[in-house]
């Protein structure tokens, strides 16, 4: 461990040192994976990629209507993200390779289109023109099964919601004919889990119940919306994130 007397930075050289030391973090201890040897950096990165898995992993598996694809075009992403030539993915899902190419044209272009987008809403953001479509919309759960026109709620039009579907004590008054109201209190209501616990199917009872006399019909809808999860035989309940 490098110990430097108080006050002094990374540059400090001791009296009569000609060369500079090297910077404090590649002096810091590393260590050895797989048969190489990583600076202190690179084994924090290592170890956040093995044990936590990476951002891509974790955008590969998102519900591909959030990014804006097809299952099919995930998938395809997937595929290559492992690797697979297109001669490989062709064989695997049993098309011709011209079909793989042309998924990766229109991935392309929709890469090309998705940046001209995003630089578009940046310049209205930016100019004195106020922007038509910074309304104030509420972001959609990110486990939504799928995204479309029923989550294009307001934070004013949400509060209205509630205010006119729950009493003063979490009960509902009425349950909600219409789509885009019933998201907003199935998504008002998964906030009632806490995330990270799991829950027994008695205890999801107790705390639907408390809000709804019909509380398998919520439980089964929480799943369907994709707020909440199950194991297969419905022993345990949690809070999709």
């Amino acid at each position: 461990m490098v110990v430097l007397p108080a006050g002094v930075g990374t540059g400090y050289r001791p009296a009569g040192w000609t060369v500079p030391l090297p910077p404090l973090r590649s002096r810091l201890p590393g260590g050895l994976s797989r048969g190489r040897f990583y600076d202190a950096e690179a084994m924090a990165a290592l170890h956040l990629r093995e044990a936590h898995g990476s951002v891509l992993e974790y955008l590969l598996h998102r519900n591909p209507g959030l990014l804006g694809l097809s299952e099919v075009q995930l998938e395809l992403l997937r595929m290559l993200a492992e690797g697979c030539t297109d001669k490989e993915i062709a064989a695997q899902k049993r098309v011709s390779p011209s079909t793989v190419r042309n998924h990766r044209f229109k991935l392309r272009e929709k890469e090309r289109q998705a940046r001209l987008f995003l630089a578009l809403m940046e310049l209205l953001r930016t100019s004195r023109i106020s922007s038509p479509v910074d309304t104030g919309f509420c972001h959609p759960h990110p486990t939504a099964s799928m995204v479309d026109a029923r989550y294009a709620v307001t934070e004013d039009e949400r509060q209205a919601i509630l205010a006119a579907c729950f009493d003063e004590a979490g009960a509902l008054r009425q349950w909600p004919a219409r789509e885009k109201r019933k998201l907003v209190v199935l998504s008002a209501i998964a906030e009632q889990f806490t995330p990270g616990r799991q829950y027994t199917e008695k205890e999801v009872n107790r705390l639907l119940g408390r809000i709804y006399e019909d509380f398998p019909y919520l439980r089964r809808l929480l799943i369907e919306y994709g707020f909440l999860e199950r194991t297969a035989s419905g022993s345990a309940y949690w809070r999709k994130e």
